[in-house]
């Protein structure tokens, strides 16, 4: 179900979701690290950081997963590809998972250790017969450095509205002879899978296996060094109480959401991983009376309007400087967006600088 309670922790990626990410020529995971020519340190001001407006990153589900590069980690044969199954084909249906909201969006299933029958076993028992038409998968791929960039560019070419990439598993895909696992090898694996996420405003989601022995901290029982954690965005840990029953924890860490786990039972029937309980509530962001007026006295019965910051201010017989409210809707945009379907823009005219709101339309949506 849809609930606001499962906002997730401050987002610093906020903005207008106004375009696409660009699909720009050098979003390559073979260009990495990027060149910078210039010896000059590229700096932004905090006043220009406030001035500007950056693209949101609305979350593929709701307080779980967000556009970026997550590692997901279990021992082998604990249920990992069931449960990364049931998040492929929730975010290619846009049904909620248990209680947690997801936006629609193409999925690519790279099952690297299956074959197409025990793909299509799996998912019958699963899901039944209701199948998916933009959930794709592949059993084969070529390695990092070795043909998986030029695949994964051609398939998002091919489907724009791809929101999420599964790799299962990271060590199907490392480059041929990459097996020297040292912190600074295993940081470069994932920066360059980041490096290529981010540049199409997607998520990565890559299957990995953890190690045997026991941590104070279960996050570094993750396979390989610290370099995978600290290059990822966030990272998914599935353990089971027993090796043998069906209960299971989930715990989740990422940079910019709620550390939280999660209590997990598997139906051996459908093989799907049924939500338990919480161990904590997620935290929920306060109220911003301001977007609300705007939906409410600017927004309400119109779906587009443009005028100067001073014209915004005096419809909402706000007590709020002009540039103020800029300044505020820069920052806020991405909430208007997510919380009230309203895009934000900046604009300029003869008279000086527009504000302009309007909201998806069918012929736009």
């Amino acid at each position: 179900m849809a609930n606001k309670k499962e906002t997730a922790a401050p987002n610093v990626s906020v903005g207008a979701d106004t375009e696409q990410p660009p699909n720009v020529n050098n979003n390559s995971i073979t260009n990495y690290p990027p060149k910078n020519n210039s010896k000059a340190l590229e700096t932004v001001s905090m006043a220009e950081l406030y001035d500007s407006v950056y693209p949101s990153k609305p979350p593929l589900i709701d307080g779980l997963l967000y556009p970026g590069t997550y590692l997901f980690a279990g021992a082998p044969k604990v249920g990992k590809s069931f449960l990364i199954a049931q998040i492929a084909y929730h975010t290619s249906m846009g049904v909620p998972l248990w209680e947690y909201s997801v936006r629609k969006g193409t999925v690519l299933y790279l099952a690297l250790e299956d074959d197409y029958r025990r793909l299509q076993e799996r998912l019958y028992r699963m899901f039944g017969t209701d199948g998916a038409d933009n959930l794709f998968f592949s059993v084969s791929a070529g390695n990092l450095g070795n043909g998986l960039d030029e695949q994964l560019q051609e398939f998002m070419k091919q489907h724009t509205d791809t929101r999420l990439i599964i790799i299962d598993t990271l060590q199907k895909v490392r480059e041929v002879g990459g097996d020297n696992y040292s912190y600074a090898n295993d940081y470069e694996v994932i920066t360059r899978l980041k490096q290529f996420a981010d540049s199409y405003g997607i998520c990565i989601l890559i299957v990995h296996h953890t190690r045997k022995q026991g941590s104070d901290d279960k996050f570094d029982m993750i396979s390989g060094t610290t370099g995978l954690l600290g290059a990822a965005d966030g990272a998914f840990l599935l353990q089971k109480e027993k090796r043998i029953g069906n209960a299971a924890t989930l715990e989740v860490s990422g940079r910019d959401q709620q550390d939280q786990k999660l209590y997990l039972i598997r139906n051996p029937e459908t093989l799907l991983w049924d939500f338990q309980k919480a161990e904590t509530e997620l935290w929920r962001e306060p109220p911003e009376p301001l977007l609300d007026e705007i939906a409410e006295l600017v927004m309400k019965d119109i779906s587009f309007w443009e005028g100067s910051a001073t014209e915004l201010v005096a419809l909402l017989n706000a007590d709020i400087q002009a540039n103020i409210i800029t300044k505020r809707l820069n920052i806020l945009a991405g909430r208007l967006y997510d919380e009230h379907g309203i895009h934000y823009k900046k604009g300029r005219c003869h008279e000086g600088r527009k504000i302009i709101l309007w909201k998806d339309t069918e012929e736009t949506a």
